[in-house]
Order: C-alpha cells, then structure tokens, then sequence
C-alpha cells in the first residue's frame, strides 16, 4: 500500500498539468537562395542556428552559430511568401522539428548589424525573436473555435491583434481568417499592416479542467508588413498598400485580449510536477 500512495500523487501531479508542447522548433538566419513554387519550398543558404548558453550566475547569452549544412530547404507557410521574398534577401526562418523541412516562419531582415529589424514576417511571428522596423511590436492571441479540437490544439475561429506603436496601444480587435489591418498613424511615412490567415489554438481553455497532454504546439499563420519611417536605414518609406479584406481596427481593447504565450510556457510547471516526484519517491523510500 505504501507504494500505491507515490503512484497516486504522481499521477495527481500529471493531472494538473495543462498542455505541452512537444515538438522541436528551430530558428536559423541565412539568405535565400531558390524558391520553388513547384516544390512549395524556399531554401537557405549558409544557415545560422539560434541557441543560447547559459553560465552560472550570469544571463543567458543567445547568438546565431555558423551549421555545417550549406543549405536548407522547407515548405513554406503561406504561397504569399513567393510575392514577398526574393533571391539574395537576408532572413530569419523557424521550422518544425528540426532544421529545415516545415517552415512555420519566415521573416525579411531589414538594415545592419548589430541593428537588424524585421520588414516582413510570413508565418507565426511569436516565434521570431527579432523587433519589427520602426519600433513597431505585435501581440497576438488566437481564439479557439472549441468544436473544431484534436489533443492539444484546436482551429483558430479569429486572432486578437494588437499593434504598440513603441510602448502605446494604437490599435487592438479581432480578425478573421484572411483579414487584414492596416495602421498609419504616425507622420513619418511609416504603417504596418497585419493580416491573419489561417490559425491554431491551445485546446486547454476548451476543456472543463486542465489535462496534462502531451501534443504539438498551436502554430499561426500571419502575413505582416512594415513600412519603415522615412530615411530609416537609408531608404524612403512606401505607404502600405490598402487593406484587402476586413476592416481596419478601432482603437479598443476587448475585455478577453491577452498576449500570446511563449512556447516554453509550459515549462515552469512541468519542473515543478517533476520535483513534486523526486520529493514523493524520496519519501517513499524512507519508508
């Protein structure tokens, strides 16, 4: 009987434990070298991987580091990444469990080292940990559509997005699969626009309590577009061309908006679950 008890707090712990994400998501920089439209792919050439390390004491200290591949190739997320990227353009990339294969995130580098900004971005953009140009910044959260459910995601009915002209809201709703916004306020010549196509969401705020379930992570798909200010990085600024679908957003905060959660959110929890053990199995055996 002894024995039983760790088993039942150990499966106690699992329980209350929401979902993980469990499936490997790597970001490289590089410069595109072909796109297929045949092939559905885009591919790097002379790839970077992104890691950090991190010494004792100290914070992390994250850099890209030169790969032995020369190239890498993945589908990319949206066939609107043909109209937007070219041959010969510096980029960031995020894929799917591993290096190359999916790319869930592609993301057009705009200026110089050491200060590099993001101009365009087809994909996922909470993956990118890169500014967007003209101190523009982005918070997204997918609303699930709860009939529309598998293990740990479920399809996206609308995004909340919101657009922070430096640290001030200017502009914040909800958009449909293939609706965009458009922001211009400033009169810099700068704007943004953002337009949600498609989407996942985490299946935990569908259930009636939080299940510990081991799954692939939601991953969006959004185009976005900066124009940045006149003369910023030696360039004249273009006004966004006009909004395709939808409405451009008021200036309102709805009452459920929230910032997308990182994926490693999970994390936390899943240490404390996995010391909880350590310290019941400890017990158990002084027993």
């Amino acid at each position: 009987m002894k024995h039983f008890i760790p088993i039942a707090l150990l499966v106690l712990c699992l329980c209350v434990l929401p979902a993980a994400a469990a499936i490997l998501e790597v970001t490289v920089s590089g410069s595109v070298s072909e796109l297929s439209r045949a092939n559905n792919t885009i591919t790097i050439v002379n790839p970077a991987r992104y890691g950090c390390t991190y010494p004792a004491g100290g914070t992390p200290v994250c850099s890209y580091s030169p790969m032995e591949s020369t190239f890498l190739s993945g589908t990319v997320p949206d066939t609107s990444a043909f109209s937007v990227f070219n041959p010969g353009e510096a980029v960031v990339a995020t894929s799917l469990g591993g290096t190359g294969g999916r790319w869930i995130t592609i993301a057009k580098l705009y200026g110089t080292a050491p200060d590099k900004t993001v101009t365009d971005i087809v994909g996922d953009p909470t993956t990118i940990d890169m500014p967007l140009a003209g101190d523009y910044s982005l918070q997204l959260a997918a609303r699930p559509d709860c009939n529309a459910c598998s293990g740990t995601t479920c399809t996206a009915e609308a995004a909340n997005v919101s657009i922070l002209d430096g640290k001030t809201l200017v502009s914040s709703g909800d958009l449909v699969p293939n609706a965009s916004t458009t922001y211009n306020g400033r009169n810099d010549g700068s704007g943004i626009m953002v337009t949600f196509i498609k989407g996942q969401a985490s299946s935990v705020s569908c259930s009636e309590r939080d299940i510990m379930m081991t799954g692939p992570q939601p991953v969006s798909v959004y185009i976005v577009h900066v124009v940045p200010p006149i003369g910023y990085g030696g360039q004249a600024a273009q006004t966004p061309a006009a909004t395709p679908s939808g409405t451009p957003l008021e200036v309102t905060m709805p009452a459920d908006a929230r910032p997308t959660p990182t994926k490693s959110g999970m994390l936390p929890l899943a240490a404390i679950g996995a010391l909880a053990l350590v310290a019941v199995i400890g017990l158990s055996r002084r027993e």
